[in-house]
């Protein structure tokens, strides 16, 4: 049933960089409930019976039948359209474990259940949503979505696919192409976003079947080899007019709207993908001999398992607060009276920077994590007989789909700067606090408290982010800068908002944790993850603050905008040396991902 809770603090979206969150208001993993539980074994179970099919593009059809036999594929979708509907936290979960499956499969579900049936369940009528969501939850029918083409990747409201009113009304004729279309081969149902009239984005749900629809042949690509990627040909192809989506002209809030949930389940899977890769790293490492003893002996070797867990432990502290941020706006929504779906798109876009954070740091974790695994394993990660190799291949595509890592970043600041500007985020008012901060002497005082150097550390990387973003901001009204030719400057604003939020997740994990009875290891592990990560952090905030005030501040304005990076950077020296070992010991003695 639907935790119908609703919190009076909740956290606006992209407010993180102005407040502070509570860790007693904070969902971390390990407050998993019983029907979560529940969930998360159903797919494991699926999972190990699936074995290497999810590897295997000729048995995706099979398992999506058999994951809509499990409610696999409804888990979103209320129960009046066939679903059997769960919390997000729970869907969470569910998500991180199909993320550990692997191949080509996490691709096929992820566009099956999110850009797939989001948009008819998010802007389809009431008849559309009969039709074809039970049909999609069930595993009958599979979805697919048509929305790039090979002029408009990124720029997505370029398409040139064409939509036409007959003249009696009753239908649409489309014509165009679309690619790199996950699903295609096997998809009954497309969502396909055209230009009706040539000049009004609009989506559509379009019936496989219908005539003078054609598919090109399967794609040869890098990765997720099991995974159908065809193009889409629309000559001709009769629509129902009553198969429109939304309003007309207005496909981008479908297309952004489906994108923004689909980022967020991107970044659950890659969390969920990069736990099977450690624990195969780690199995690995402690198997092989060289000179004598495991490589899991070396310190080399640590350090690798080390940084791979402490990423992936922060990233997973960040997806489950996210998590429970997306679950709380929804339930504040539907006690608001807003019928589920429009509560559930509402909440996604709510938080559209902070799912294409995690959309970010997830896929470059992930990257890490194979990357390393391939060079633990040596010349044995490089052959294609073995896993390492499959899983570095399949993990490269989660930095380009669902929008590159790039416009994600770039997204992230125009959407902070255009809460700001409506009022949504009061930027204004802390970054004049930090502006008159820097003009003052400094305060010697020695933080206290509980976790008192990262809780400083913390407020002091917002400060970065307020001053910086601040002082671009302010030279562009002066009209000394134009931030949307400033890419590299939009991209270092972006790169500290993650490491922001990243560690505030991550801290407030620890918190957690530290109050927490019964949890699975002893607290000074959880506490030398969070210390690693805050040092590293340190040092990444510092470079992007000062590349990006670099850029367009010169003389005096120069020197004290660079004491102030100083001032906001003195989280005290960690012997990470030993925080790694720590964390590589633990692993090692139980032989698996144990986090």
């Amino acid at each position: 049933m639907e935790d119908t809770l609703v919190k009076s603090n909740l956290l606006k979206g992209g407010e993180f960089v102005i407040k502070e969150s509570a860790a007693a208001d904070t969902f971390i993993p390990e407050d998993i409930n019983e029907e979560q539980s529940m969930a998360r074994q159903m797919v494991r179970d699926f999972a190990k019976e699936a074995g290497e099919k999810p590897h295997k593009l000729e048995c995706q059809v099979e398992l999506m039948e058999k994951a809509g036999e499990l409610g696999l594929l409804g888990c979103h979708i209320p129960e009046a359209y066939g679903g059997m509907l769960l919390d997000t936290n729970a869907n969470t979960f569910i998500s991180e474990e199909l993320g550990r499956m692997g191949g080509g499969f996490a691709t096929t579900i992820a566009a099956h259940t999110g850009i797939g049936m989001l948009p008819i369940l998010y802007f389809g009528t009431e008849e559309l949503k009969e039709k074809y969501l039970p049909r999609l939850a069930s595993g009958e029918w599979k979805a697919a979505y048509c929305l790039t083409e090979p002029g408009s990747g990124s720029d997505a409201l370029a398409a040139k696919t064409r939509a036409d009113l007959s003249a009696d009304g009753s239908h649409y004729v489309l014509n165009g192409q679309k690619m790199w279309i996950s699903n295609a081969g096997f998809a009954n149902m497309f969502i396909v976003f055209a230009q009706i009239d040539g000049d009004k984005f609009t989506g559509f749900v379009v019936e496989a079947d219908s005539p003078g629809l054609t598919l090109g042949a399967e794609e040869q690509k890098m990765g997720i080899k099991s995974s159908s990627t065809r193009q889409v040909f629309f000559e001709n192809v009769k629509v129902p007019a009553s198969n429109v989506l939304g309003q007309i002209g207005k496909g981008h809030l479908i297309a952004f709207n489906a994108l923004n949930i689909g980022r967020y389940k991107l970044g659950v899977m890659c969390m969920g993908g990069a736990k099977k890769a450690i624990a195969t790293s780690v199995k690995y490492a402690n198997e092989r001999k060289q000179f004598g003893q495991s490589l899991s002996t070396f310190g080399a070797i640590k350090y690798k398992l080390a940084e791979q867990c402490i990423r992936n432990f922060a990233l997973e502290s960040t997806c489950y607060r996210i998590s429970d941020l997306l679950d709380d706006k929804k339930n504040a929504l539907v006690a608001e009276g807003l019928p589920y779906a429009e509560a559930t798109f509402k909440a996604a876009e709510e938080y559209a920077i902070e799912c294409a954070i995690i959309k970010v740091y997830g896929s470059e974790v992930t990257d890490y994590v194979v990357d390393e695994m391939v060079q633990i394993h040596g010349g044995i990660g490089f052959s294609e007989e073995y896993t390492a190799a499959r899983a570095y291949r399949d993990a490269r595509i989660n930095r380009i789909y669902e929008g590159t890592n790039e416009i994600n970043r770039m997204l992230m600041v125009s959407q902070l700067l255009k809460r700001a500007m409506k009022g949504q985020v009061d930027m204004v008012g802390p970054a004049w606090e930090v502006q008159k901060e820097l003009a003052s002497m400094p305060s010697f005082d020695t933080p206290t408290g509980q976790y008192a150097d990262e809780k400083k550390a913390l407020k002091d990387f917002k400060k970065l982010v307020l001053m910086t973003a601040g002082a671009a901001v302010k030279m562009q009204m002066e009209g000394q800068l134009d931030i949307k030719e400033e890419q590299e400057i939009v991209m270092n604003v972006a790169d500290m908002m993650i490491d922001v939020f990243v560690a505030e997740s991550l801290l407030l994990r620890v918190e957690r944790l530290a109050e927490m009875p019964g949890k699975a290891h002893d607290q000074s592990v959880y506490e030398a993850m969070m210390k690693v990560y805050f040092n590293d952090a340190t040092s990444r905030v510092s470079k992007c603050a000062s590349d990006a005030i670099a850029s367009f501040a010169e003389g005096d304005l120069l020197k004290t905008f660079l004491m102030g990076i100083k001032r906001f950077t003195k989280y005290p020296p960690v012997n990470v040396k030993n925080a790694r070992r720590l964390v590589a010991d633990t692993l090692i003695a139980a032989n698996d991902y144990c986090f």
